[in-house]
């Protein structure tokens, strides 16, 4: 018993000494040894230490062994032995946002300030791309010469431009004065025409009503145009001069035109070994192999394009020849070249057809109808498929998006040019979006 007594003074010597921490925060379960400070209750009066275990009043449970082990001044005291373990530590919080770089704000003002720029030089653009296709399209032939004669490609462009030259030149000569009075009797004979397309409507139900509003409404317009026409004259001057303005500038661009196909198509080379070279080193060999496919494609295209006008117009001219319809020839013409904007320009042509062979009767304007149904039926469904086999397939909805889209942003004139524009949007999406960046392999 004295050996436990001093064993206890012991502990209770250290606990004293050590009086911060981690010493303060030591509780030894040993009946009657105070904690170190201040000592209360009957061992305060006698200084005796009591040793032992402490009473319980009755009706009151005793302590689980382990959880506690005294009290220092009326405060239970717990065991270390018996102490909870620490609170697991909080999560590490997730990464902070990810703030702008400074090169993505230069890239982003980049591709904003180059679209900008391509909306401000739109009509220039417009016409560089237009310049590409016709420098395309004698590379094409001058290749065709190089594998069958062995001529030099800069020189098979110029004998390709001579040759194209003359075939223009001839066909004036030969089918120019037929053509131009022709297309002087059409212009002629619309008037004609239209009034013949009023009756047969005047003759459906409540159409004669219809006719009479539309008329009264011209009338009132015509009355308030009259009223206004002299404070307008300032205006008419201001169109007039614009509508010259406007024939100059087309006859620019055309000039524009020529001369730039005919310098893209003798130094070809140079002008995509540039490009080339703006493309990293180690994908140089992928973008050559891009480039050299987009060209192959927009040449097939107009190949197979301009055989699909070329039968188009000689369907439309035999069966317009057959009904006997006036002005054949040129109504043939117009279908051919109108056939080179999908969907909307056989739709134009056929309607034009129809307008001219109204004054021969109803019955003709229906087979003329008919004629061109079955004209774009033909094309559609026999013609296109067997071009597109060695040509390019493109999808019709996207087609005629890309057509009123061109129509809407650049005018009328560049619904020319939406096709192969698509065609190039289209390779370019495949070959560097789909293959190089997804990694999806495309056959």
């Amino acid at each position: 018993m004295e050996s436990v007594r001093s064993m206890a003074m012991g502990l209770h010597l250290v606990c004293c000494a050590g009086r911060g921490p981690p010493y303060r925060e030591i509780r030894v379960r040993l009946a009657g040894l105070p904690a170190c400070g201040k000592r209360t209750g009957p061992q305060a009066r006698t200084g005796r230490k009591r040793i032992g275990p402490k009473r319980l009043a009755k009706g009151t449970a005793a302590p689980a062994p382990g959880l506690s082990g005294g009290s220092r001044n009326g405060e239970p005291m717990t065991d270390l032995r018996a102490a909870p373990p620490p609170p697991a530590a909080a999560a590490p919080a997730g990464p902070p946002p990810r703030s702008l770089s400074l090169g993505m704000v230069v890239s982003i003002a980049l591709i904003a300030l180059l679209l900008a720029a391509a909306w401000f030089w739109s009509n220039l653009l417009l016409i560089s791309f237009a310049a590409i296709l016709i420098a395309i399209a004698l590379r094409a032939g001058a290749r065709g010469l190089q594998r069958l004669v062995g001529l030099n490609l800069k020189l098979g462009v110029l004998v390709v431009l001579l040759a194209v030259a003359a075939t223009v030149a001839l066909l004036i000569r030969l089918a120019g004065p037929a053509v131009s009075d022709q297309f002087g009797q059409l212009i002629s004979a619309l008037p004609e025409s239209w009034g013949a397309v009023e009756g047969w409507f005047a003759s459906l139900p409540f159409g004669e009503m219809l006719i009479e509003r539309v008329q009264e409404g011209e009338t009132a317009g015509m009355e308030d145009n009259a009223a206004q026409l002299a404070g307008r004259l300032p205006d008419i001057f201001g169109l007039v001069m614009g509508g010259i303005s406007s024939v100059f500038g087309g006859l620019t661009s055309m000039f524009l035109l020529l001369i730039l196909s005919i310098y893209i198509a003798m130094e070809a080379d140079l002008y995509r070994g540039g490009l080339i070279r703006l493309v990293p080193l180690p994908r140089r060999g992928r973008a050559a192999q891009i480039l050299d496919e987009l060209g192959t494609q927009l040449a097939l295209w107009m190949g197979g394009q301009a055989l699909d006008m070329l039968i188009v117009a000689i369907l439309a001219g035999i069966g317009l020849w057959v009904l006997d319809v006036p002005l054949a020839l040129i109504l043939a013409v117009i279908a051919g070249l109108t056939n080179v904007v999908p969907i909307i320009g056989p739709f134009l042509s056929g309607a034009i057809a129809v307008v001219v062979a109204a004054p021969q009767g109803l019955q003709t304007a229906f087979y003329v109808a008919i004629l061109f149904t079955v004209i774009q039926v033909f094309e559609g469904e026999v013609l296109m498929p067997l071009i597109q086999k060695y040509a390019v397939q493109l999808p019709p909805a996207l087609t005629i998006l890309a057509i009123v889209a061109m129509g809407a942003l650049f005018g009328p004139a560049s619904v020319i040019l939406a096709t192969p524009l698509l065609i190039v949007v289209i390779h370019l999406t495949r070959r560097i979006y789909v293959e190089d960046v997804l990694g999806d392999r495309l056959d």
